[in-house]
Parts: structure tokens; C-alpha cells; sequence
């Protein structure tokens, strides 16, 4: 029997996302993007949830391109929240395009991509944790992030839903060492 991190539990959806997803370095500044909104719109519920209507949220949001979604304007929020496939949240869909305002000046700037794998020197940080008992909700390094994310204006993005992003895109490898994809994730 394949052994998995425990939250991943039985849902088909959840093993697929947990072995092919979470946890894999992800490069691209727009596929980034995508995951820290997702993000967002999980606070106060479950991922599962969010997992779920992932493909509803990329059609509601011209599948996530920062640079469409900057541009929505009053129409597209009232849209947005009439959309039942989705999470019908104002303040997060309203941060969700915040958001994408501040994804272009960072993109601009200096990449998204870079702006968020400077924090560890490009490289994957890579942890030994026996049991999902030892994995933190926060550490010092998502405080900071979490800071400098809302400093460039992003909403939504706390030192606990920062962790939460910066797991789900392998800035730092959160398998248990008895997850069968701990080993695999190390070598990426």
C-alpha cells in the first residue's frame, strides 16, 4: 500500500492532487499566481473545497490570467458573485483582482517566479518531519513572506495561507518522510 500524507486522505481528487501537485517545484509566475488566489479563497474553508471547483474558478477567471483579471471592473465582480461553481466571497474575489494588479507590477519588476524563490536561494527547502504533528501552520520565513506580499499590495495572504502556498508550490517540501512522495520531491 502506497503510504501518503494523511491530510491527502481517501477522495480520489485529493490523492491525484497530493501525487502529482503539491509539493512540486513550480516555476512559472502565472501558475503561481493561480495558486496564491486559490489560496486566498480557501481561508476559512477547505481545500477540498477549493480542489473542487478549481476548473469552475479557472473559467470564472479567464483561466487565471493576471493580466485579464487586472482588469476587471464592477460588471465582473457582480459576475463573479452570481457564479455558484465558485466561492461567491466579495472581499476575495475583490482581492483576487488587487491581486492581479499587484502580480503585474511585481512581474514587471522582477518576476514573480523570482520575487517568490529568492526567499530560498532558488532551491527547494527541504524538511524531515515524522508526522503531520510537527508540521508547522506558519514559520518565520511565510511571516515574512506573508509581509512583503502585502507590502506590494496583495490581499488575503496571511503567515498561515502564505505556508499553506508555499507547500502547495514546493518552495518547501512538507511531506511527512513517510509519504512515498517526500524521496520524489527532494529530487526535483
Amino acid at each position: 500500500m502506497t503510504k501518503r500524507c494523511g491530510w491527502c486522505g481517501q477522495e480520489e481528487i485529493y490523492i491525484r492532487y497530493h501525487d502529482s501537485e503539491w509539493g512540486v517545484p513550480e516555476r512559472d509566475s502565472r501558475a503561481l499566481w493561480e495558486k496564491l488566489i486559490l489560496d486566498g479563497f480557501q481561508a476559512g474553508l477547505s481545500w477540498l473545497t477549493i480542489l473542487k471547483k478549481r476548473d469552475a474558478f479557472r473559467r470564472a477567471f479567464d483561466g487565471f490570467d493576471p493580466h485579464k483579471v487586472a482588469a476587471y471592473d464592477k460588471a465582473d465582480i457582480e459576475r463573479l458573485l452570481a457564479d455558484k461553481r465558485i466561492v461567491r466571497h466579495r472581499g476575495k474575489i475583490e482581492a483576487a483582482i488587487g491581486n492581479a494588479r499587484a502580480w503585474q507590477e511585481i512581474e514587471a519588476r522582477q518576476g514573480f517566479d523570482q520575487f517568490l524563490w529568492k526567499y530560498v536561494d532558488g532551491r527547494p527547502l527541504q524538511t524531515n518531519f515524522a508526522s503531520e504533528a510537527e508540521v508547522p501552520a506558519q514559520t518565520p520565513l511565510s511571516v515574512m513572506v506573508s509581509k512583503d506580499l502585502k507590502s506590494a499590495g496583495f490581499r488575503f495572504c496571511g503567515p498561515t495561507i502564505t505556508y499553506a502556498f508555499m507547500e502547495a508550490i514546493g518552495l518547501v517540501n512538507d511531506h511527512v518522510t513517510g509519504c512515498h512522495r517526500h524521496a520524489e520531491v527532494q529530487r526535483l
